[in-house]
């Protein structure tokens, strides 16, 4: 489906989801991507001119314009016939993109081509030994390693407390590894410390 004028999509940004068109500009958590530069969210549906599209094979360009604070949240607390009172705030993190364009090729279509020619290479019949075809099937049943879950360098760490009871042992090690080599965040190091012993006691 070609992008028009009309075409909207919807984007995946952070762990949520925003409907938006070319030139559009919006306010979403902060993200890791510096000023200035542009990133390739997620395009969950792509519609426009009365049809659309589940999981397109569509690419969405997006451009950092800056990053900013948003709307003070203002939080009172009191105690009756005592006096008490406080008040706090709150400033979210935000940034501010701009959608540049809606169209052209994912990334996952273009590496879907070089697929075909790995049906080709077990072609060869001279492997008669049981031993060969017992070292070739060892790769396979291993299971595969543990990495961080996609887009976890958007989560925020009210995400992450959320998310990570939801992880297995090796996801949420692999995820604590890699979360103190870059952003080191304390609030996302305890919720997935206290989420890996909470695990680990079950088993």
């Amino acid at each position: 489906m070609s992008a028009t004028k009309t075409s909207y999509a919807i984007i995946s940004v952070g762990g949520k989801q925003y409907r938006v068109r070319e030139g559009e500009r919006l306010l979403v958590d902060r993200l890791k991507t510096d000023e200035g530069k542009t990133f390739n969210p997620d395009v969950l549906f792509l519609g426009g001119d009365g049809d659309g599209t589940l999981s397109p094979r569509t690419q969405v360009t997006a451009k950092v314009v800056g990053h900013v604070l948003g709307d003070k949240i203002r939080i009172g607390k009191r105690r009756p016939k005592s006096g008490y009172r406080k008040q706090t705030g709150f400033r979210a993190h935000l940034s501010q993109i701009e959608i540049q364009s809606i169209g052209g090729t994912a990334k996952r279509a273009a590496t879907a081509a070089p697929a075909a020619p790995e049906k080709e290479a077990p072609a060869p019949q001279a492997k008669p030994d049981p031993k060969a075809a017992a070292t070739d099937s060892a790769p396979a049943a291993s299971p595969a390693p543990a990495h961080p879950p996609r887009g976890y360098e958007d989560y925020t760490v009210a995400d992450i407390a959320e998310k990570s009871k939801r992880w297995r042992v090796e996801q949420l090690e692999a995820t604590l590894e890699f979360e103190k080599k870059n952003a080191n965040r304390k609030g996302a190091i305890a919720a997935m410390e206290s989420a890996l012993a909470a695990k680990q006691e079950k088993n």
